[in-house]
């Protein structure tokens, strides 16, 4: 009789979780239809506003908000049964500028992201360039909007709960769209009101993408919030006021240009150029490292961008010196395009050499899952190393010397730093001065400021260059700079 007992009680918690889950399935899609009824259905949107950006990852410090600059004209369009969106963009700098920042541009700057199913591409003129690397993040940014969460909802099986926001009652309705959890919450009013997601960042890990939507209006039948705000690594990356909304536009689908379809993502290139008896300028990308070696072992400047270009970095230095291990690696500043690679050195035994104003930030980034694209380091965890200097640290091995500065009063990055060789007068610098390319613009004036607080900077440390190792661009010469700056009647 207990036997038989035990097996109706089994029998009677599996048919109510059956049911419960019938219940919540019921529950997602009177909630997702309840929301359609109230915010209107619709096949594709253009919205269009102005507002401010905030560069992502390029903040002045590790723990401010991102670089700001401001939306002077926005227009997106999205097309649902093509999947496709075209976001057209110009910006300007504030006024003055903020610290911190992306590349410097001066006047208005112009962009157009486009992508369509599989491919995505970018349209800074006439020519198209695709953008591969951006297809799942913009794809997933359809399924981000309002709309486009409560079809991706009902497409992808999202199951409902009752949930708090801000002290609000909500529905929250989640789902998974391909390897990403979404979840989204629905006020009183059937209102979309925020929705959150998860991608990865060689940085931050599986990164929070939280955008927030209020101040509904009536656009010919169909309820779209005129205040939208994304934040990623809880810092904002766009702030939209919307003044314009069209809703099921002609012609929103997307053709997507031969071009595109028949692009392939480039190999990351490493190509190794010989400054010095022991010293090699890493190059071949749109980011620089370099290598010195030492009598024992190698140090490497820099390593930017991700895991993919560190690898190839480390497979160079190991070609050019393989018999020292590379024991340090110097971090310039946090700018997570000088800093996406740096758990790779980490996974391969390096010690990591940064400010003091940086450490604290790593670490706690580094504790953050990364379920979404694991890394050597996830893989094979093992505790971070630092070195740490307030204003300078000096690495030699009796011969050969190798000192590393912070740059006082830099506009770019808080604790921005450079290395320099003094036997060999070879600078090591990012982002202060990148020497332009044959034929190409002079620096616009932004980034001229960031070279003479770099000049002023070695005045005051009475340092001698004779050559510039950028992380940008191409080995250069101090006369260079100066002539560019003005200075090269010095």
């Amino acid at each position: 009789m207990a036997t038989n007992s035990r097996i109706k009680l089994i029998s009677l918690v599996a048919l109510l979780a059956l049911v419960a889950g019938l219940s919540l399935a019921q529950d997602a899609n009177t909630v997702i239809q309840n929301a359609r009824k109230a915010m209107g259905d619709l096949s594709s949107v253009q919205y269009s506003g102005t507002g401010k950006m905030g560069g992502l990852g390029q903040s002045y410090s590790p723990n401010s908000d991102w670089h700001v600059t401001v939306i002077t004209s926005y227009t997106r369009t999205i097309d649902y049964p093509s999947r496709s969106s075209k976001e057209e963009l110009t910006r300007t700098q504030e006024n003055p500028p903020d610290h911190g920042g992306e590349p410097p541009f001066a006047g208005e700057q112009k962009q157009v992201n486009m992508v369509s199913g599989e491919y995505a591409w970018n349209q800074p003129g006439n020519a198209p360039q695709a953008a591969i690397a951006a297809v799942d993040e913009r794809q997933l940014q359809i399924w981000l909007t309002p709309h486009g969460f409560l079809k991706a909802a009902a497409e992808n099986n999202a199951t409902a709960k009752s949930a708090k926001d801000g002290g609000k009652k909500v529905t929250e309705l989640s789902f998974m769209a391909g390897k990403h959890k979404v979840t989204g919450d629905i006020d009183d009013q059937n209102l979309v009101t925020k929705v959150d997601t998860w991608v990865p960042s060689p940085v931050l890990g599986d990164m929070l993408v939280e955008t927030t939507y209020s101040d509904y209006r009536d656009f010919n039948g169909v309820k779209f919030p005129t205040h939208i705000v994304q934040k990623q690594g809880r810092h904002f990356t766009l702030d939209l006021n919307v003044t314009n909304v069209r809703t099921n536009v002609e012609n929103a689908s997307l053709q997507v240009p031969d071009a595109v379809r028949q692009a392939t993502a480039p190999p990351v290139r490493v190509v190794s150029q010989k400054i010095a008896d022991g010293v090699w300028f890493l190059g071949g990308g749109s980011h620089n490292s370099v290598l010195v070696e030492f009598k024992d072992y190698g140090a490497v400047v820099e390593a930017p961008n991700d895991e993919n270009r560190s690898n190839a970095v480390i497979a160079e230095v190991k070609k050019l010196a393989p018999n020292k291990p590379i024991q340090y690696l110097i971090n310039t500043h946090h700018h997570f395009d000088h800093s996406g690679g740096i758990r790779t050195y980490v996974a391969e035994g390096a010690t990591i050499i940064t400010n003091e104003g940086n450490k604290a930030f790593y670490e706690q980034a580094w504790k953050q899952p990364r379920t979404l694209d694991p890394d050597k380091l996830s893989r094979n965890p093992r505790k971070a190393i630092f070195i740490t200097y307030k204003d300078k640290y000096v690495l030699t091995d009796g011969s050969r010397t190798l000192e590393i500065h912070r740059i006082l009063g830099d506009n770019h990055n808080e604790f921005m730093s450079f290395a320099y060789l003094p036997n060999e007068k070879i600078l090591i610098e990012a982002d202060d001065f990148t020497p332009p390319a044959p034929n190409g613009p002079p620096p616009v004036p932004i980034s001229l400021g960031f070279a003479n607080n770099l000049y002023d900077n070695l005045q005051r440390l009475k340092i001698e260059v004779v050559t510039i190792a950028p992380l940008h661009g191409t080995v250069a010469l101090m006369s260079d700079m100066l002539k560019a700056i003005g200075k090269s009647g010095s």
